[in-house]
């Protein structure tokens, strides 16, 4: 079965939106992570930050573009639900690190509130998909 059939035959709370918003949604958050993220990395190559600051912020990405594939290759919500409480994690880890490392830095939790906004959202919504359909 294909991914997208596979998907589709999941049971999916009646709040959950249409498959269409995922694509923009992500493709607006994936340049502000690129600039954001981009930053703090830049910053600790240069050793303007400390690297431990920038350590949430490569967790996160590794989570983050480990969803996909857990989700659809491999078609398994359990692992989906445990990589997305990751992704969160790190993401607050993330923000409160630079948050309080790094005040000239401050604008990169500003920038990432969509972000967080938006995991916080799927978070809940990938829970719910995996208790639904377990």
């Amino acid at each position: 079965m294909d991914t997208y059939s596979w998907y589709a035959t999941l049971i999916k709370p009646t709040w959950s939106p249409p498959a269409w918003l995922f694509g923009p949604v992500w493709t607006a958050l994936y340049a502000i992570i690129a600039v954001s993220f981009g930053t703090v990395f830049y910053k600790a190559f240069t050793r303007q930050i400390p690297w431990m600051v920038a350590l949430p912020f490569a967790l996160n990405l590794i989570f983050n573009f480990a969803f996909t594939p857990l989700q659809f290759g491999l078609k398994n919500n359990l692992l989906a639900a445990v990589d997305i409480l990751l992704v969160l994690g790190t993401l607050v880890w993330a923000l409160a690190a630079i948050w309080y490392a790094a005040p000239s830095l401050r604008w990169v939790v500003y920038v990432n509130t969509p972000y967080l906004l938006w995991v916080s959202f799927a978070t809940v919504l990938q829970l719910t998909i995996t208790y639904l359909n377990k």
